[in-house]
């Protein structure tokens, strides 16, 4: 039962190219927006979309892969555990963000 504690699957879509950064180290490190999407039926009937956007993060070999392969609107499906973390805004307010750290990625797209 160890694997099931903090663990996220989420298929979806890009909002933005991935953001890459080099750190010092050389490590890379691949932030994203990703937004997934359910659907609904409201009470009239009408078909209605509700989508969240999850903040994702991927360390290292699979930055490398996010850098190369995953680009805004492509469908992906990622592996990984959720991470919260704060830090103090500028203002002096405490600021929390919660994302999603990959573990593994799932190109699901059509190829380009």
């Amino acid at each position: 039962m160890n694997n099931l504690r903090n663990r996220v699957q989420l298929i979806g879509n890009p909002g933005m190219n991935p953001e890459i950064k080099v750190l010092e180290n050389g490590n890379k490190l691949a932030k994203l927006s990703l937004a997934t999407n359910e659907t609904y039926k409201n009470a009239r009937g009408e078909k209605v979309t509700d989508t969240q956007w999850h903040n994702v993060i991927a360390w290292g070999k699979t930055a490398e892969l996010v850098e190369k392969y995953v680009r805004k609107g492509k469908e992906i499906g990622v592996e990984g555990k959720l991470v919260t973390r704060n830090y103090e805004a500028s203002n002096g307010e405490k600021r929390y963000v919660t994302e999603v750290v990959v573990n593994e990625i799932l190109l699901l797209g059509s190829k380009e």
